[in-house]
């Protein structure tokens, strides 16, 4: 079945405004064509260093609702983000809804792009979930240490690397005393303080991202919100490219390169107490034993593939070659082979 096709249309003043504007997020203004209408849109580019590829990554906005296109331009099988988040969900995580669909510009078609669901209102409202704050961990700042990573100074604000999306200041302090408790209590002190996060959703999540192998996902790249109902964090995975074996310029990485304890200060709190890494190690065992195998993962891989394939062999927008597409999923396979060894002898001495 042909993948879906979305049809934008951007004038040449429009479409001027966002190369001056690249880094910037400003929107400028365009359509969608749907069904015989036109319906408005704001659209602007998005991403990180990939805004400066040939071939872009938009955010959409049209009326309250956000959409994310993501070129997947460095992803040679252009289903990693898709399957993690498939594997996040699988494991308990709740994760943005993906898709595969053709982008259209002006008429032209811009090839192959996954459509991801933006973390908003609408994301908690669908899963009946409530969130009083939300925050983007938007660079390597995020890694709840005291210490800028740029700098190798004391932050600023604790708040450093964040972005408010939902909530107010009150929900930003409330974030940042929670990063500095776990600075400054010990013992039953930091125990009592740890129960502000939901425990295991964190330790899914962490396992999540140590067995997708996702080096840039403990101090960036997630989403995290403070459940109304219990007052706890919770955490979301973003930005999953460079994952299942290859790094987030598409290159081959080694298979052991996200250690099992992953790499930020939270994630070494928690671990720190033997009853926390206890459960850790159980559930990794688990998650080892029933959702990190072939056979769980390879119908996924097998699914995704046979879907796209026939819009990718004849998307001349890719920098990849179609023999590499085609070799994509046995790559997954032994990736999931090997790195289950690896976790298997890393859990042995947590």
């Amino acid at each position: 079945m042909p993948l879906s096709e979305f049809d934008i249309v951007i004038g040449a003043d429009g479409l001027e405004r966002m190369k001056k504007h690249l880094w910037s997020g400003v929107f400028t203004k365009g359509h969608l064509l749907y069904k015989g209408r036109r319906v408005p849109l704001l659209v602007r580019y998005r991403g990180g260093h990939t805004r400066e590829y040939p071939k872009k990554s938009y955010e959409i906005r049209i009326g309250r609702k956000t959409y994310h296109f993501n070129a997947e331009y460095d992803d040679p099988s252009l289903m990693r983000n898709a399957l993690s988040f498939r594997f996040f969900q699988s494991i308990g995580v709740p994760s943005p809804a993906t898709r595969h669909c053709v982008l259209r510009l002006n008429g032209r078609s811009q090839g192959v792009y996954l459509l991801i669901e933006a973390v908003n209102r609408a994301f908690f409202c669908r899963r009946r979930l409530s969130a009083a704050t939300l925050v983007y961990a938007d660079n390597d700042s995020a890694n709840f240490s005291l210490v800028s990573p740029e700098t190798g100074r004391r932050k600023k604000t604790l708040f450093e690397g964040y972005r408010l999306v939902i909530g107010n200041g009150t929900g930003k302090l409330r974030l940042i005393r929670f990063i500095r408790g776990l600075h400054d209590r010990q013992g039953k002190k930091l125990q009592a303080h740890l129960r502000r996060l939901d425990i295991d959703n964190y330790l899914r999540w962490l396992a999540g991202a140590v067995l997708t192998g996702n080096y840039d996902g403990f101090d960036q790249n997630y989403a995290l919100y403070e459940h109304k109902a219990t007052g706890r964090y919770r955490i979301i995975p973003w930005d999953y490219e460079g994952t299942w074996g290859r790094n987030c310029y598409g290159k081959p990485c080694a298979i052991d390169l996200v250690k099992v304890t992953g790499y930020n200060v939270l994630t070494e709190t928690l671990l720190s107490d033997t009853r926390i890494r206890r459960k850790y190690r159980a559930l990794m065992e688990r998650l080892l034993e029933v959702s990190f195998t072939e056979s769980a993962v390879m119908p996924v891989v097998a699914r995704i593939h046979n879907e796209i394939k026939d819009s990718v062999y004849s998307d001349a927008t890719r920098k990849w070659s179609r023999d590499v597409f085609d070799g994509e999923p046995e790559l997954i396979r032994r990736y999931i082979r090997e790195r289950r060894d690896v976790v298997r002898e890393e859990l042995a001495r947590l």
